[in-house]
This record gives C-alpha cells, structure tokens and sequence, in this order.
C-alpha cells in the first residue's frame, strides 16, 4: 500500500475506496508444515487465440496432426479440449478478456460488473502457505490481466520481469518494509474509526458490512506479511534472458521462467499470466508486425502465415515450460505432475472476433490424459472451472455460468 494521510482519505468521503484499491494478498493465514508436494495452478491466457486449423489436430487425438502441438514434449500428460465457450459473449470482442476466468457475461457493456475470477477462489483456499498467496503476470502495464477480486475490481498484474525476480528472489528491505506495515496498520485503525462513525450515524447495514470485509481481509494481509517479514526468500540462478533481439519472445519466455522458479521454491501455488496483445509492431522470429493486425487476418494466406510465427513462438515457449517442470522430480514424480497448467484463450476466432470454441488445454496435474476430449455440445468452459474447483478440494456448488461438474479430467 502507498502511503497517504487520512486527510486524504477523507476528502473522498472515507477510507474503504483506497483500501478496496490496495488489497492485493488473499487467504493470508499462517503457513502449515507440508509433508507432501502441494498442488499448484496455473492459467495462461493467449488474449488473441490461435489460428484454430494450425491448432487442433487434424485427427481426432493424434497431435502429430497439429501444426502447433505436434511436437510439445509432454503430449501424454496434456489434453486439449474442444467445444468450450463462455455464453454471454456474442458482442464482447477483446472485452472478452476480462471474463475468461469468470464466465462473466456482456463484458462490453457500460454498467459490466465482474465476477472473481477462478485464480482468486483458488487462491483464498490454497494461498495461506507460501509467502505470495498468488501471483498475476503479464506481458506490459495496461493495469489489468485475468485476475479479478471479490468485488469485480481488476488486480493489477506485474510485467517487469526484473521486478518481479526482485520480489520473489531478492532480500528484503527491511526497514522500508516495516516502515510499510506500519502505514498499513495506519490504514486499519483508520478504517475502524470510519467504521464506529458509520455506526453511530445509523449507516445502513451493507455499508457497514462492506467495511468490516475489508477490515478483516487487511488485519489477514498484516499478519501474513509479518509472519514472513524475518524468514529469507530461497535462493535461485537468475536464469532470465536479456536477448534483445526478440524482445516480445525473451518477455514470454522470462515469464514461464518465473512462473516455474516461484513454484518450484514454492513461493506461491497460484499464478496467472496474460499474454495481452501489444499496440504496435513486435519481432519474433520469421515475421515482424502487429499481433492484432495479423490476427485480423480476414483468411488472408501471407497475413495467417505472420501470424503463425507468433504462436508458433509463443507456444516454443509453453512447449519448454512444461518440459522443465517435468524433469524437476518432487515426491513421487515431477513438479509437472503436482502442478495443473491451463491454457486457453477467450477468443475462438480472433479474426472474426468470436468467442466459441475456445483453444483449451489442460496439463499435468497428475490425471489421466485423454490427448483430445471433443464435447459433442457447445459447453460452458465454466464446468471446467468447476471441475477444477473441485481436484482442488474446495468445495464449491457452483462457479460462474456453471452447470455441473462434467468429470473431464480423469484421476
């Protein structure tokens, strides 16, 4: 949290706005001791998609009939699932986005209000044991991603890899750290004044109940930070790229890079990258141009061909995170098989800006993969979600648009 005097505070009416806005650890409890590897998740959202005939194989379950997947080296721990939408996207367009770990209907419209997103329910349950209860990545500062809070408000990610090696791997500094704590403590006790003053004017009961929320997720954030305050962070190789040539593809790769570290400490078991597009040309190898543009490619062959050579990159990459997560042993098989890696997007068809059969795939985890799960119904990807909710021992009803727990991933 930023410092800022109550003065200022007040001149908006109360503290709980600002706070809403500083929130950004979840279930914040004291970390137990883990006799077994613990289960993490991963999402990845490819925000233009993938040209869905280089996609998905041509032959049902026979990745060797995929452009792009034919030569992943983890092919019998994945499945790639087709038939998958969000409903309530018909006229989102990139909008679509903010809703691909919701399920959140019409993210286009004026009076949109989003739902939490899958990354955070997850993170409330398993987060309370690593120092970073979740971590949100992406590729540059447009100030959202895929992660959203409680109250539909978007948490902004973290893009510079440097800084992010910084926070994870880096010591301390301590005094500026306890100067922080002290200021969030300053926080708190000003929104418990707020609180008795609300009281005392007979503000209604929802107000009241929005700032008691508030109160408790900080008290839980001050306690979590403090138990780690005095514990060292691991110690790793800074194993980044700094080719300069590729600058697109080295961010990518530098983030399944961090990804794979805070893992394997086990500084956190929640993450989220967004591979957001970029405004203005990037270069990978074999094209240079807008990502977006390309993507809009309206079947153009020399404009598909661009294309491809981003995914093709950005898949090279994803290729070679699950390959090194799977040569990491953790107790009785790698840190692939304990970890669950989504990958997808919330577009069908970029070019035609549509969002059904989404680009899915499902990865380690330790399941039973099926190599290609075709649904004969267009199905809420929110099922999915559910399902997930679930491997994960948490026990929810319902997630988003869901409807029922499908049993897709095999145990």
């Amino acid at each position: 949290m930023k410092n800022i005097s109550r003065k200022e505070f007040l001149k908006i009416g109360t503290a709980l706005p600002l706070a809403l806005q500083s929130l950004e650890l979840r279930a914040a409890v004291k970390p137990q001791v883990v006799k077994s590897p613990p289960k993490r998740i991963i999402f990845v959202c490819s925000c233009l998609g993938f040209y869905e005939p280089y996609f998905f194989p041509k032959k049902r379950g026979d990745f060797s009939t995929s452009d792009y997947l034919n030569d992943f080296k983890t092919l019998d721990k994945m499945t790639v699932f087709q038939n998958l939408y969000h409903p309530g996207m018909d006229t989102s367009n990139h909008d679509s986005e903010k809703s691909f770990l919701t399920g959140s209907p019409s993210p286009e419209s004026s009076t949109f209000v989003n739902g939490i997103s899958l990354d955070q329910v997850m993170a409330k349950e398993m987060g309370g044991d690593t120092r970073f209860p979740f971590l949100n990545f992406s590729i540059y500062d447009r100030g959202w991603g895929i992660s959203w809070n409680d109250r539909g408000s978007p948490i902004p990610p973290m893009h510079d890899e440097e800084k992010i090696f910084e926070k994870l791997f880096e010591k301390e500094n301590l005094a500026a750290k306890k100067r922080q704590l002290r200021n969030d403590q300053n926080i708190l006790n000003s929104l418990r004044r707020d609180l008795e003053l609300l009281r005392n004017k007979g503000t209604q009961p929802a107000k009241l109940d929005s700032y008691k929320v508030v109160i408790r997720e900080l008290e839980e954030q001050l306690e979590h930070e403090k138990f780690w305050l005095n514990t060292e962070k691991p110690k790793v190789e800074k194993s980044l790229s700094d080719d300069q040539e590729y600058v697109f593809s080295t961010k990518i790769h530098n983030l399944f890079e961090l990804a794979k570290l805070a893992f394997q400490t086990d500084s956190t078991r929640v993450i989220t990258i967004s591979m957001d597009w970029i405004d203005g040309a990037i270069k990978v190898p074999g094209a240079v141009g807008g990502w977006h543009t390309f993507s809009h490619h309206g079947g153009r062959p020399s404009m598909i061909e661009s294309l491809s050579k981003i995914e093709i990159d950005t898949l090279k990459h994803f290729n070679r995170f699950l390959f090194e997560m799977d040569q990491i042993s953790e107790g009785e098989g790698t840190l692939l098989d304990n970890t669950t890696v989504v990958m997808g997007s919330n577009f069908g068809d970029a070019s035609n800006h549509t969002c059904n059969n989404l680009p899915m795939i499902v990865a380690g985890g330790g399941y039973r993969h099926q190599s290609q799960t075709v649904l004969e119904q267009p199905t809420h990807l929110c099922n999915l979600y559910l399902e997930l909710l679930h491997k994960h021992n948490i026990d929810a009803g319902k997630f988003g648009n869901s409807v029922a727990d499908l049993g897709l991933l095999k145990s």
